[in-house]
């Protein structure tokens, strides 16, 4: 009886479900199928002898991640920036998808959208040289303008302080549309009666904002974050090797896991060692998805990813 009502459901949502395919054989492909190469963050990795022919060496590799002197700051950098990105990513998404549902132009609408949807779609290393053009020591657009006021030229490439704003600040110019995109959708799944019923009761607009529009979006907003929580130990390779054009005398406020992995790992070719750091970070990573989202399931079940 179970397996006749399966198979009714499945005939009924077939279209749906075949929608569903790419997505699900992209991370089949991606995601399960290379599961399999775990077992080398145990191994002694050695080409010759593939992943099942390599030695056997327990958690060796995990010692030299948790028994480098640098573990501090690149946890601090990595666990510091992606929690700062969380924060306002999610901030300037909702503010930018609100004033983007205020339009009523369609044009300029689509206009809006397709501006700030464009950066996502470029290269890091695109961006990068973008910044380099505008935070050049000799030549940038940014000295130009501090050595007009009299201030001086300053070598961005050469001082770590300024780049704890710099790397959020690119973060966000880059991924604030989509999300804002996103959240717009989500305002537009809104029933417009209840902007009308509010209209006829006098509310204000920011009467509608705060008791309409935001308390609608609070589910999204909690699925991904969740999410977003997840990754907060895999830093965005490309942000933070790319845009201080990998600066040795920034690594102090630029160098996260990452980056310091990738670093030994051309240095040393170890691969073993770059595996196990891959492993504890998904491992670390679902275990903040779990718990974060049992507390989120105790305050509002509603509102949690599962």
């Amino acid at each position: 009886m179970q397996l006749r009502q399966i198979w009714k459901d499945f005939r009924k949502n077939k279209v749906l479900l075949a929608l569903t395919l790419p997505l699900v054989m992209y991370v089949t492909i991606f995601s399960y199928v290379p599961m399999f190469g775990a077992m080398v963050a145990f191994k002694r990795y050695q080409f010759n002898k593939g992943i099942l022919g390599s030695e056997w060496v327990g958690l060796s590799n995990f010692r030299f991640l948790f028994g480098s002197p640098d573990l501090w700051r690149i946890v601090r950098n990595t666990l510091g920036y992606n929690s700062a990105f969380i924060v306002l990513n999610l901030v300037g998404s909702v503010f930018v998808a609100l004033l983007l549902y205020e339009i009523t132009n369609k044009k300029l609408l689509k206009t809006y959208q397709s501006i700030m949807f464009y950066p996502h779609f470029l290269s890091w290393v695109v961006v990068a040289y973008m910044a380099y053009s505008f935070l050049n020591p000799r030549s940038g657009m940014l000295n130009q303008w501090l050595t007009d006021i009299g201030l001086g030229s300053v070598d961005w490439y050469n001082k770590s302080g300024p780049w704890i704003y710099i790397m959020p600040i690119a973060n966000m110019w880059k991924e604030i549309g989509i999300g804002a995109i996103i959240y717009y959708a989500g305002l537009l799944g809104i029933d417009p009666t209840y902007y009308e019923a509010a209209k006829m009761d006098g509310a204000s607009k920011w009467q509608i904002l705060i008791k309409i529009s935001v308390p609608f979006l609070y589910p999204l907003m909690t699925i991904l974050t969740i999410l977003a929580i997840g990754h907060i130990f895999t830093a965005d390779f490309g942000l933070f090797y790319q845009l201080p054009m990998n600066s040795p005398t920034v690594y102090s406020s630029t160098d996260v896991i990452d980056t310091y992995i990738f670093r030994a790992l051309t240095d040393s070719g170890n691969v073993g060692m770059s595996s196990a750091a891959g492993l504890t970070k998904s491992v670390l990573g679902l275990l903040l998805v779990v718990s974060t989202n049992a507390l989120v399931r105790k305050i509002n079940s509603d509102n949690s990813l599962f």
